[in-house]
């Protein structure tokens, strides 16, 4: 059996005296198509920014790829990050006056590839979201749902095994909503794993899995197994200052 992409085992977080995340269990298999859902607060985003590396935990276990992040040093997770995790956000992020086929390709700006390759390989990916005929288009000539599909663009430039997708839909209409949503069912077929994370049940439940989060605490998962607390350290506790 292929290895999880995505392992948390008795996670918690908290800031001062604020639990955002509480004990958390998940594990994440390669392939797999889910929702992260939950309201404002609940502590999804904070899920997000440890499945993505981009905060540490104040306790428990956690393996992205295989690799347990607690073992890495900050250069060590941007690689880390850079070869395993694609990032889609609500807002596009994408610079004023740069075309479609520039933004794409600047995702791959400190990889060392030559600049015609990062262009070939960006226009590969736009024609992958279906904006081949948007290659040279800046973003005021863009619709929601075209801007939204650029940055996916980016976030599979470097086929990376995992994409977190955090309110994809939140900026759309509900049309252009729905072509996004397609499309990242697309890359699931493809063979990427794909995590959404959205307050929208509706989004939720047209997915093949569902995970709840309610007060820092994931209250249903309705699929996947559950990662083994031998994995765990005793006092798996991340110094405050490696949180910072």
């Amino acid at each position: 059996m292929a290895r999880p992409v995505v392992e948390l085992a008795g996670v918690c977080k908290t800031y001062g005296d604020v639990a955002a995340l509480r004990d958390a269990d998940l594990v994440i298999g390669r392939g797999e198509l889910l929702a992260i859902v939950g309201p404002s607060g609940s502590g999804k985003s904070t899920m997000l920014n440890i499945m993505g590396t981009l905060d540490r935990p104040s306790a428990g276990m956690v393996r992205i790829d295989g690799h347990d992040v607690a073992g890495l040093s900050d250069r060590e997770l941007s690689a880390l990050r850079a070869g395993t995790i694609g990032f889609v956000f609500q807002q596009f992020h994408l610079s004023s006056g740069v075309p479609a086929l520039d933004s794409v390709a600047d995702g791959l700006l400190y990889s060392g590839r030559p600049r015609g390759e990062r262009r070939r390989l960006a226009e590969r990916a736009l024609r992958r979201v279906g904006l081949g005929h948007r290659l040279h288009h800046q973003p005021h000539q863009l619709s929601g749902g075209e801007k939204q599909r650029v940055a996916i663009a980016r976030a599979v430039l470097g086929d990376p095994p995992l994409l977190l997708a955090d309110e994809p839909t939140g900026a759309l209409d509900s049309r252009s909503g729905a072509v996004v949503i397609e499309l990242l069912h697309e890359l699931h077929e493809a063979g990427t794993t794909v995590v959404v994370i959205t307050h929208d049940r509706d989004i939720a439940a047209t997915l093949p899995r569902e995970v709840r989060v309610k007060d820092g605490r994931i209250e249903h998962d309705s699929g996947g197994p559950a990662p083994s607390r031998s994995l765990v350290p005793e006092r798996a506790v991340v110094p405050e200052e490696a949180v910072r």
